[in-house]
């Protein structure tokens, strides 16, 4: 049974950092990463990395967001820095596995405000 486990959201100050991470048990993965819904708005990408460590971020994210995996703990980690209010979200771990099977995990809240 496949397992997306995340871990590292909470509430944090505008220019303030977080750390999320996603944990994947019962599968390897071809592709893991982050995608993120605000209230009112479609699921849109934050960022993604391969089995071979290539990395792919949105545009409104580079700069500040790091995405980095163990592939040996099948578990991937986003550092993000220079939070904003508009980076406010469910923050959604993915896996797409070398069959090209999608997996989601359940969600964590990131809240940016003052």
């Amino acid at each position: 049974q496949v397992q997306l486990v995340e871990s590292g959201g909470g509430l944090v100050q505008p220019g303030g950092s977080l750390r999320l991470s996603c944990t994947a048990s019962g599968i390897s993965f071809s592709r893991m990463g982050w995608f993120r819904q605000a209230p009112g708005k479609q699921r849109e990408l934050v960022a993604t990395i391969t089995s071979g460590n290539t990395a792919n971020y949105a545009d409104s994210v580079k700069g500040r967001f790091t995405i980095s995996s163990d592939n040996a703990k099948n578990s991937v980690n986003l550092q993000m820095t220079s939070l904003k209010p508009e980076d406010t979200a469910v923050y959604y771990c993915y896996l797409l596995t070398r069959n090209a099977y999608n997996f989601w995990g359940q969600g964590t809240q990131v809240t940016v405000s003052s």
